[in-house]
């Protein structure tokens, strides 16, 4: 008799519980570390596998925000479970994780899709209103949230002081949840995908929506796999650590893991509506993550700061608001027109490769 089929996404989330559950509080060893790995590695493939099928439920452009929220929460959680055992990069942690996550959402998804997008045809369209009106959400929460700091005087160091930190956290979750508002009611049309003539081109009867029981499993799977991401993500943030350490890299590279890690899946979502045409997909996968990114990690860690045990350093350096400075320039003239080419995106990948080069050199 044939049995029936259970996908990995199903199994891999469940499994990665049970050896949650059998290895918390022991010293894994090498064997067992390697394990833990490969499972949350797919946990969070897992995680983000079953926020599309939510997505693709609930239809655009709310499925790009389920999938970004997702991302985020599994971000968040890491973020909040690494400062919390203390490590060495644990004061910087989410400072790097969240600049890493506009970096290479806002350089690296932008520029593959526009990459894949050209294929065979020399420019791309996509909503300029919309893509607009994300950038510059993104660029406000990243100013206010990781550029300040380094200039305030109240506190030393790159610090806000409570009362700072208080009005930073309150400000990010405000506008990113204006901001969605405004993307799921009166400007829903911002942000679906454009002809070439700019009309709009709701695709959403390409494909057959999952029905409300599978998207109900996948939400509890989803929260599965979440928990999976957090527990494995503890057992071996150690050795994450050691390992950057013992290459000589800067504590900073957890970070930049981190958000790699994270953003793997998404990046893969973005480049399937490239290679789909839904260019606008792309851009709002792309920038909603840099957003949730900063609008609902900072008003989490601003919280946790209260029992974390180590302080919260936000600032950016010089070079990285040079940085930050470049990408939101260049990406205000990549979507201001509405079109992009091929020039583009090797401009948006130079500025990622300048990053990557700079968290392992700087």
């Amino acid at each position: 008799m044939r049995l029936p089929y259970v996908s990995w996404t199903a199994v891999v989330p469940v499994l990665a519980v049970v050896v949650l559950a059998m290895s918390w509080g022991q010293d894994l060893s090498a064997p067992m570390v390697a394990v833990v790995t490969v499972l949350l590695a797919g946990a969070v493939l897992a995680a983000v596998h079953h926020a599309e099928v939510v997505a693709h439920r609930v239809g655009e452009p709310y499925g790009s925000l389920v999938l970004a929220v997702a991302v985020t929460v599994i971000e968040v959680a890491l973020i909040v479970t690494l400062m919390a055992s203390g490590g060495g990069a644990a004061e910087t942690l989410a400072r790097d994780t969240v600049f890493a996550a506009v970096i290479i959402t806002c350089n690296g998804i932008v520029g593959l899709s526009i990459v894949v997008a050209t294929r065979g045809k020399s420019v791309v369209s996509f909503n300029a209103e919309g893509a607009r009106a994300a950038l510059a959400t993104v660029a406000t929460l990243s100013t206010l949230g990781l550029v300040v700091p380094t200039f305030t005087t109240t506190t030393p160091g790159p610090e806000f002081s409570p009362p700072q930190l208080a009005f930073a956290a309150v400000t990010a979750l405000t506008l990113y949840g204006l901001f969605v508002t405004l993307q799921t009611g009166r400007h829903r049309d911002y942000f679906l995908q454009v002809t070439a003539d700019g009309a709009v081109a709701d695709s959403e009867h390409h494909a057959t929506p999952p029905s409300r029981r599978a998207a109900l499993t996948s939400f509890i799977l989803l929260l599965i796999a979440l928990e999976a991401v957090v527990g494995d993500a503890k057992l071996v943030s150690p050795t994450i650590e050691r390992a950057v350490s013992s290459a000589g890299l800067p504590l900073s590279v957890v970070g930049v893991i981190i958000a790699l890690l994270i953003l793997l899946p998404e990046t893969l979502a973005a480049l399937r509506a490239a290679r789909q045409g839904q260019m606008q997909i792309s851009l709002n996968l792309a920038f909603g993550s840099a957003m949730a990114s900063i609008g609902l990690t900072i008003p989490t860690i601003a919280v946790a700061s209260i029992w974390l045990p180590v302080p919260l350093h936000l600032g950016l350096d010089g070079t990285h608001i040079v940085l930050l400075a470049l990408t939101c320039l260049v990406a205000v003239l990549t979507v201001v027109p509405g079109r992009a080419t091929l020039l583009q995106a090797g401009v948006h990948l130079a500025l990622l490769a300048a990053y990557l080069l700079l968290a392992v050199s700087p």
